[in-house]
């Protein structure tokens, strides 16, 4: 199945104004440093589809008028495409966020087709500078890489892959693959399920029936910010050790 990056606009390809948060005028426009050097070695090494997904409050209307947005965007594409790096849709909500539209991200209404079965979603990410693309990438399934920027990550840190300050950082990221084990194991004396996840944040979800040895698992998780998932069924009825040391194996 296809993997994809849903990429934002404004803050996380081209450079947006503090002051008004609007590019409306070529001489506003420019990329965000390594945009271009590091999307085309995604491209180039990575087994990517990429997807534009940006809102754009109110264009088309007297405050955004249409002739200060297309040359800006078409410039855009245009760069990119000339160094191989394509979009295969653009998606544009032209709504304002009061509205709370279908179409507006966070919700997924421009993207409903890649929610059909066909995609990877589960192994795609959203890379956006903005809370409301770490919440679109929760309700398509998929991970959420958030460029620091103007918006704050704070209550949201469990929900997002990567912080990242810059698209190098995004590229050696997406260039490793995840280190995650799935583990069952079943003997006489236990039955073991266990999930690893060397790139976590210190997770843990813990249940062997021994109290302290729980808590002893969940503090190497925490300090190893790692994310553990572990489910062990033992005979403690016989003796304490079969299940430690199974769990250990």
């Amino acid at each position: 199945m296809k993997k994809i990056l849903f990429i934002d606009r404004d803050g996380t390809l081209i450079w947006e104004p503090p002051d008004t948060f609007q590019i409306d005028s070529l001489e506003k426009f420019k990329f965000l440093p390594g945009v271009i050097t590091w999307l085309g070695k995604i491209v180039g090494e990575l087994n990517y589809e990429f997807v534009l997904v940006t809102n754009q409050d109110g264009l088309g209307t007297e405050s955004y008028p249409e002739n200060t947005f297309w040359p800006i965007q078409n410039s855009m594409i245009q760069t990119l495409a000339s160094e191989g790096i394509k979009f295969s849709e653009v998606c544009i909500d032209r709504t304002f966020e009061k509205e709370n539209l279908p179409t507006r991200k966070p919700n997924t209404g421009m993207l409903t087709k890649y929610m059909s079965g066909e995609y990877d979603l589960k192994n795609s990410f959203v890379i956006g500078d903005r809370i409301t693309d770490v919440k679109l990438a929760k309700k398509l399934g998929s991970k959420a890489i958030f460029i620091k920027n103007y918006d704050s990550a704070d209550g949201f840190e469990n929900e997002i892959a990567l912080q990242a300050k810059t698209w190098e950082e995004i590229y050696n990221f997406l260039k490793v693959p995840e280190r995650k084990v799935v583990h069952k194991r079943v003997t006489k004396e236990t039955a073991i399920s266990i999930v690893l996840n060397l790139d976590g944040k210190g997770n843990s979800t813990i249940s062997t029936g021994l109290a302290f040895f729980d808590h002893m698992l969940e503090q190497i998780a925490k300090h190893g910010n790692l994310d553990l998932t572990i489910d062990a069924k033992g005979d403690l009825h016989i003796d304490e050790h079969h299940t430690i040391e199974d769990v250990g194996n």
